[in-house]
């Protein structure tokens, strides 16, 4: 009797793109998921890091904000399936998606953002997830093709950190316009930001930029940025790549406070990653006009 295995995430769903097999021929990448006729989005904008611990979500969340604050239909697709902290921030601790006939509906924050996660199907927001890749590539499929977003204008897909198998679906699988990088002061920053623009690069996906969380602190009496990590690095990384810099965060424990309480809309800066924000219009407005 064969020995039953898992399947691995190629033979589920395919070799990386530009992969090749062991007779040295490319191999094609798997087949798009398609969208249902109950949503209507008009770009899809993926939020990256090379590593965890950065405030990816954080930006995510402030970019939604600002978004849909200027009148814009936003979604967050929240695909850090393992590690989801999004409903939390936008005031969902509790809640649960749910569904139409066989689809699932988003769940909708006071400032109109529809967010689809896993914590929000499961029973406690502290429950673990413990999937399986596959499994969690099965997750984004139903993400994107069970569930009425609706018309959107922008989707942000919350990415898990690294470039493992879930990085791969969405980035495969889904039409992604573009993908800003969430990084922060260290020494490693280069090979961070690195591992995510290369990955990027290997998937066709153009990167807009780069936003540098944990930048600095603001002195509460003069107001001088002290760099608590030492110096930036990141002007030097992002001309080494030939990448805008789209914004710096400062450490904020007054925002940091409002997202663990499910207040980020109502707490995030009228003039936060402003920057970011026109990256995203101008890349999105460029895809239009080769569509």
């Amino acid at each position: 009797m064969a020995e039953e295995r898992d399947m691995t995430p190629q033979e589920e769903y395919g070799p990386v793109v530009g992969s090749c097999d062991h007779d040295g021929e490319e191999q094609v990448a798997p087949p798009s998921f398609e969208a249902n006729q109950l949503s209507k989005i008009g770009h899809v904008i993926g939020v990256i890091s090379g590593k965890g611990g950065v405030g990816k979500s954080m930006v995510t969340g402030i970019l939604a904000t600002q978004l849909a604050r200027s009148g814009a239909r936003v979604g967050i697709l929240d695909a850090d399936i393992t590690g989801p902290s999004v409903p939390r921030m936008f005031g969902m601790a509790g809640k649960r998606l749910t569904a139409l006939g066989n689809m699932f509906l988003p769940t909708i924050s006071d400032g109109g953002v529809k967010v689809v996660s896993a914590n929000l199907l499961l029973d406690h927001e502290d429950d673990p997830v413990l999937w399986r890749g596959p499994v969690l590539a099965g997750a984004i499929r139903q993400f994107w093709e069970e569930t009425s977003w609706g018309p959107l204008d922008y989707l942000l897909v919350d990415m898990p950190p690294g470039t493992g198998d879930v990085a791969l679906t969405v980035f495969q699988s889904l039409p992604v316009d573009g993908v800003v990088i969430v990084t922060s002061p260290q020494d490693l920053v280069s090979m961070i930001v690195g591992k995510a623009v290369k990955m990027a690069n290997m998937m066709d996906i153009p990167v807009l930029g780069l936003v540098e969380n944990l930048s600095y602190v603001a002195c509460p009496d003069c107001g001088r940025k002290i760099e608590v990590f030492g110096p930036s690095k990141l002007p030097e990384v992002a001309a080494g790549y030939g990448l805008p810099v789209l914004g710096r965060l400062p450490i904020d424990p007054a925002l940091a406070a409002a997202a663990d309480e499910g207040r980020i809309e109502q707490a995030v800066p009228a003039d936060a990653l402003q920057d970011c924000v026109a990256a995203v219009r101008e890349a999105c407005a460029v895809a239009d006009a080769q569509a």
